[in-house]
């Protein structure tokens, strides 16, 4: 009361200008206080409304990111699904291509082995193009040797035709052709010197033989087993066989133009007899001849050989 009272004296004695002026002073601070304060008000709204939107924005931030943060861990579980995946299957691929390339080396190898399969089949092949060449050559050569042996056969038997029964045979064998005469048709006991009809003989065949320069002819001299009993050149049935070939021979030369190489001189003796040496009769029949008759097979081999 007594501060009222005190303020109401001092107030009394401040002049009535100074009051207004403090008046109108205050009401102009007042009014821009409360003009700042509105400018708050208006600032705090802002920033309120701001915060409101913060608040909502962190609100979905944290939805987001708990959403995020649970597709995350679905990816980092799939990740690491993929990546036990991965490692199994780089496991399987490791053991599979070591295996692959097990097989690749045997394919290859088994390549290999067809390729030289391949070729030892056409090696063998064109060996047997080769031979079944040469087989049809060497048939076309038996063919000839064949039609030439039965050829010759055939002139050798018309030319001897006359001497037939007479110790003369005429046959086949391993394809040659066989001519045999008996001792009696061209030479005596122990002797080599070629009879009237066994030159008769000769003489036809060497017509044969001039006309066939493609067969090779080999004359074989035979004996039975009897001892030879002779003071002349020959000493034994190995000799006597000899001189009789070799008589034939001059014979064959004498009377027909026939190159001497086709011409051999063999003795045989008794050591080739066709029956045994049981009987005359057959010792007469293991004394012979024979003149074999065979054609020019080096010339055919020749023929084989150049295909």
């Amino acid at each position: 009361m007594v501060i009222l009272l005190m303020a109401g004296a001092f107030s009394s004695c401040v002049s009535m200008k100074k009051y207004k002026a403090l008046t109108t002073s205050c009401n102009e601070e007042s009014s821009r206080l409360n003009a700042k304060v509105d400018q708050l008000d208006t600032k705090v709204n802002e920033l309120t409304s701001e915060n409101e939107r913060y608040k909502k924005d962190v609100a979905k931030l944290k939805s987001d990111t708990s959403r995020l943060g649970s597709a995350l861990r679905i990816l980092t579980a799939d990740y690491n699904e993929l990546d036990r995946s991965h490692e199994l299957l780089k496991t399987q691929f490791s053991a599979n291509f070591e295996d692959a390339e097990k097989v690749m080396a045997e394919l290859k190898a088994s390549k290999d082995s067809l390729l030289a399969r391949e070729d030892r089949v056409k090696a063998m092949q064109a060996e047997l193009d080769l031979k079944g060449k040469n087989l049809a050559f060497l048939q076309a050569a038996l063919h000839k040797k064949d039609s030439i042996t039965n050829s010759i056969r055939k002139a050798v038997a018309d030319a001897l035709m006359g001497f037939e029964g007479k110790g003369l045979t005429v046959h086949m064998k391993d394809g040659k052709v066989y001519v045999s005469l008996e001792e009696k048709l061209l030479f005596a006991s122990g002797k080599w010197d070629v009879s009237k009809d066994g030159i008769t003989a000769l003489k036809d065949l060497s017509k044969v033989l001039e006309k066939n320069p493609d067969i090779n002819v080999l004359i074989e001299g035979h004996t039975d087993n009897v001892p030879l009993n002779s003071q002349n050149q020959v000493a034994d049935n190995w000799d006597l066989s000899v001189m009789r070939a070799t008589s034939i021979v001059k014979m064959l030369l004498a009377n027909g133009k026939i190159d001497p190489v086709r011409l051999v001189a063999s003795g045989r003796g008794e050591f080739l007899p066709v029956e045994p040496n049981s009987s005359a009769a057959n010792k007469a029949k293991n004394r012979r001849t024979e003149i074999i008759l065979s054609p020019k097979l080096d010339e055919l081999m020749q023929i084989i050989g150049s295909k």
